[in-house]
């Protein structure tokens, strides 16, 4: 190891192991030793949390103290780098930016503008629609009910601000359509066909650097579960344009589309921080961990990524022990 040791925490930890260690893989390949910090509303029941080098708890990302705690814990400790790993952190976390930085650490987090978009599926849809991204037909579900001339039936329906599958669901016809949600909800066009996840960086002027795609072979709770990387131009240039539709992204990002069978690819979901399937565009070549690294050491050569085609990730259950 050659160069100085750097401190990298990462939020609501969970069982992302696998970021974990793909960190820590990253600086050996750069010579930097990296000091891995998480932390959990309950690390003890984390796995994260076990594999990294020090772990402690904090509030729910909707506490107020929430941001307060971090900014604390990475004061005493010289964190280096935060890196989220839920969506629910972001836009406190895009906030409060400037703060981190004005004790050192930088917080790997897109700014508050795109957040906000991409945390609202409804809103997400129309930005990339005006911006020529293809996206499904969506509408709010309230809409819908009152107005279903020209849907076509079945069609999902979830929650606006979801994730993990959560709260996702197929209507057969706008009877079905609950009167008042817990929550925003919107119908969305039912696509049919391979979805894909694609995993990208973009530098910090907003240009696209590099875009992994990978096709989801089995999905297990929103995550990819078995996948293989995949070359498609025209699945990347709809990565530049998803980018390009996006105010002040920055960083590693990835979003979801299924190449439906009537329409051609489709996206639906963005998510502006690492995803769950990051490991396998990492394992492909994807040298986003390394770029992230090579930053906060001071190198201004950028990492290519040469990427691997036909690469496949089969995920299988591990445990940690205590």
């Amino acid at each position: 190891m050659t160069s100085s040791p750097i401190s990298v925490l990462f939020t609501s930890a969970g069982r992302r192991v696998e970021l974990v260690r793909c960190f820590i893989a990253a600086g050996e390949r750069l010579g930097i030793e990296v000091s891995t910090h998480a932390c959990d509303h309950d690390p003890d029941m984390s796995a994260a949390c076990h594999v990294a080098s020090s772990a402690f708890a904090v509030p729910r990302c909707d506490a107020p103290d929430y941001v307060d705690t971090l900014l604390d814990y990475c004061t005493r400790h010289q964190v280096d780098l935060l890196v989220p790993t839920i969506d629910p952190e972001l836009f406190p976390l895009s906030l409060a930016r400037e703060k981190f930085a004005a004790i050192g650490t930088k917080v790997h987090v897109s700014g508050p503008e795109t957040i906000e978009i991409v945390r609202d599926k409804a809103r997400t849809c129309e930005v990339l629609g005006q911006h020529g991204v293809p996206v499904p037909r969506t509408g709010l579900a309230q809409d819908v009910k009152r107005q279903p001339e020209g849907w076509d039936w079945p069609a999902f329906i979830k929650p606006s601000a979801g994730s993990a599958s959560r709260g996702i669901d197929i209507i057969h016809e706008p009877g079905a359509i609950a009167q008042s949600y817990d929550e925003p909800m919107i119908v969305q066009q039912l696509l049919e066909g391979d979805e894909y996840t694609i995993n990208m960086f973009v530098d910090q002027g907003g240009k696209l650097r590099t875009a992994i795609p990978h096709r989801r072979i089995s999905v297990r709770a929103g995550e990819v579960e078995k996948g293989i990387t995949v070359r498609r131009a025209d699945i990347e240039d709809v990565a530049r344009n998803v980018v390009k539709a996006l105010p002040d992204a920055e960083g590693v990002m990835c979003f979801q589309l299924i190449d439906d069978r009537r329409d051609g690819p489709r996206v639906f979901e963005i998510n502006a921080r690492f995803g769950g399937g990051y490991p396998l565009a990492d394992r492909a070549g994807g040298r986003f961990a390394e770029r992230l690294l090579a930053g906060i050491a001071g190198r201004s050569d950028w990492v290519e990524s040469e990427w691997i085609e036909g690469v496949t990730m089969l995920r299988y259950d591990a445990a940690v022990f205590l």
